[in-house]
């Protein structure tokens, strides 16, 4: 993975933070709540394309912005806390070389293959 790449990753994760100290949440709600959009890896249960799109779905950065955004516009705290946890979580996957998955299967990315060298 270039390190130009995971060092952006870096700093958006630092951004996930610096927004969630914004929060009136304890600092462990961050460190018990990080690695929860991985509970959609359950989609593959029902196999590699409901599994490709529920694990999408909770690691798409546009959609953890939405969810944060709805959370400012509505006041609802939760859902700001919501949105910084799937983008944090996001951009800590990226940093580690986990990307959005295709339907082909787990370990085929848009960042390339998941234990490949050729990885960005």
């Amino acid at each position: 993975m270039k390190t130009t790449i995971k060092l952006e990753e870096l700093g958006l994760f630092i951004l996930g933070i610096y927004l969630f100290s914004l929060l009136n949440y304890e600092w462990w709600w961050f460190l018990a709540l990080i690695l929860a959009p991985d509970l959609s890896m359950l989609g593959y249960i029902f196999g590699n394309k409901s599994g490709a799109f529920s694990y999408n779905f909770f690691h798409h950065k546009g959609i953890a912005v939405l969810v944060y955004f709805s959370g400012i516009y509505f006041k609802i705290e939760i859902l700001q806390l919501a949105g910084i946890i799937l983008f944090s979580h996001a951009a800590m996957d990226r940093i580690f070389g986990y990307g959005l998955k295709y339907t082909t299967g787990f370990k085929d990315t848009h960042l390339g293959e998941i234990g490949k060298n050729n990885t960005i």
